[in-house]
């Protein structure tokens, strides 16, 4: 089981990685500088192009429950996967984000954490918070399931 985690977390990183190299050209293709919130631009954004970000958005979501799916054993199992693997690329992807282009600012900093079905706006701390409490508890489940 540890394999598999240690695994899904390097897929999540790449996968942050990855979307927040999109983002950032995402953001400069729409003229919005490093520091604006995504909450400021979401007004701006042509509906167009929100919905093209929807089916980036819906995308992600695919792969991360395909992955879960192709490496869990029972439903329980492919179930933390998903939130483990979705946990790791969720706190990295802003990782990323701020290596790239030093955003968020601040953890205060409002964002716009999903579009789908509407839009969830929340400040940066609270998927960081979820994310990071998300992959203690699931490694702490592991590590006692190994003892017992």
């Amino acid at each position: 089981m540890l394999t598999n985690l240690s695994l899904l977390a390097l897929f999540g990183i790449a996968m942050a990685h990855f979307e927040g190299v999109v983002v950032v050209y995402l953001r400069k293709a729409l003229g919005m500088t490093d520091s604006e919130s995504n909450k400021e631009s979401l007004a701006k954004f042509p509906a167009r192009y929100l919905h093209i970000e929807m089916t980036r958005e819906a995308a992600t979501i695919i792969m991360l429950a395909v992955i879960a799916f192709l490496t869990g054993d029972g439903w329980i199992e492919k179930g933390i996967f998903f939130v483990w693997t979705f946990a790791f690329w969720d706190l990295f992807y802003y990782l990323s984000l701020y290596i790239l282009i030093k955003w968020p600012p601040r953890l205060t900093t409002i964002d716009v954490l999903f579009l789908i079905p509407k839009p969830w706006i929340a400040p940066v701390w609270f998927p960081i918070g979820v994310s990071s409490l998300t992959i203690v508890i699931i490694l702490f489940l592991a590590i006692l399931h190994m003892i017992h």
